[in-house]
């Protein structure tokens, strides 16, 4: 089984940065995907940023050139960084993970934290 838990969340002023940590603890043979995913009262989850196979990191349109999405693998943490923020980044952040603890995949999240991005 895998345990995260996220931390860094807070309230900002429009224009300002913050940092989002999230630490797996417990054991994995693999990992497959690693996501910060968002969700406002009233709307849909959202797909924010992704560290998969691929060269580079995938994000959303919204947050495109304005967060970084990173992991430091001796500390298992993954991170997402925000810049410039936004009223509208205003959200509950999840972070995901899709880890092998055996035979099979599994989707582990956090238990969110709040962002608010407000003057």
């Amino acid at each position: 089984q895998v345990q995260l838990v996220e931390s860094g969340g807070g309230l900002v002023q429009p224009g300002e940065s913050l940092t989002l940590a999230c630490a797996a603890s417990g054991s994995w043979f693999s990992v497959n995907a690693m996501k910060w995913y968002r969700q406002a009262p009233g709307k849909q989850r959202e797909l924010v940023a992704a560290i998969t196979g691929a060269a580079e990191p995938l994000y959303g349109d919204s947050v495109k050139g304005r967060f970084t999405i990173s992991r430091d693998n001796a500390k298992s943490t993954m991170y997402l960084q925000m810049n410039s923020l936004k009223p509208e980044d205003t959200a509950v952040y999840y972070c995901n993970v899709i880890a092998s603890t055996g035979s099979f995949y599994q989707d582990f999240w956090g238990q969110g934290t709040q962002v608010t991005v407000s003057s």
